[in-house]
C-alpha cells in the first residue's frame, strides 16, 4: 500500500475509534444515572433500622436548631442524638467482623464528638462539630442503609470560609444549618440515597 492510501485509511480508523469511545462513554454515563436513581438495599435487621431512624430524627432536630441558630435547642438535640447513637444495636448487623468493627468505630467517634458538643462555646464551634458528625453519620448510613428512607446529602460551598461542608436531610429542599437565616437556601443536594 502506498503512503497516499495509508494516511486516509489511518485517519479514518482513528476517527472511527474515537467515535466508538465517545459513544461507549455516553452509554456508561446513562447506565450510571439509572443505577443512581434505583433504590438501594437495606438488608439488615429491622430493629437496627428502627433504632437508626430514631437517631436520624434527633440528627434532623439538631440540624433544624442550627438553622435557627438556637444553641440551647442544639445542645438538647445533640444529647438526644448521642443517646440514640450509643444505643444502636450494632450487634444485630450480620456482617463480617472487619466491617462490624468499622461500624462500631464510627458510632464511637460520633458519640465522642457529640459528648463534647455542649462544651463548644460558640455557634460556629457547634456548627463545626455538626459537620464532623454529619460526615460520620453519612458513612454509617452508606454502610448499613436505612430501610424505607431517603437521605439527601447536601453541600454548602461557602461554609467555613469557603472550605465547604456537608449535611444530611430527609427533604430535598435546602435549609442550610451552617448559615441559617443569613443564607438559608445556600447549597445543593450532591447525593441522594434511597433505600427499599
Amino acid at each position: 500500500m502506498s503512503f497516499k492510501v495509508c494516511v486516509p485509511v489511518g485517519t479514518f480508523l482513528l476517527a472511527a475509534t474515537l467515535l466508538a469511545c465517545q459513544q461507549n462513554t455516553s452509554k456508561q454515563e446513562g447506565q450510571e444515572q439509572t443505577v443512581a436513581g434505583e433504590a438501594l438495599q437495606a438488608p439488615y435487621n429491622p430493629v437496627f433500622y428502627d433504632s437508626l431512624q430514631t437517631a436520624m430524627q434527633s440528627y434532623y432536630q439538631l440540624s433544624a436548631a442550627l438553622v435557627k441558630a438556637d444553641t440551647a435547642a442544639a445542645n438538647v438535640a445533640a444529647a438526644g442524638l448521642k443517646l440514640h447513637v450509643d444505643s444502636l444495636p450494632v450487634s444485630l448487623l450480620q456482617m463480617d467482623s472487619t466491617h462490624l468493627g468499622t461500624i462500631s468505630s464510627t458510632t464511637g467517634s460520633i458519640s465522642a464528638e457529640l459528648l463534647a458538643f455542649p462544651a463548644e462555646a460558640t455557634l460556629e464551634g457547634k456548627r463545626e462539630a455538626f459537620q464532623m458528625v454529619s460526615e460520620m453519620l453519612f458513612d454509617l448510613v452508606r454502610n448499613t442503609g436505612l430501610k424505607g428512607q431517603t437521605i439527601y446529602h447536601q453541600y454548602c460551598p461557602m461554609a467555613f470560609d469557603n472550605k465547604g461542608a456537608y449535611w444530611l436531610s430527609d427533604k430535598p429542599g435546602i435549609l442550610n444549618p451552617y448559615f441559617g437565616d443569613e443564607m438559608l437556601e445556600c447549597g445543593e443536594t450532591k447525593d441522594t440515597l434511597r433505600y427499599k
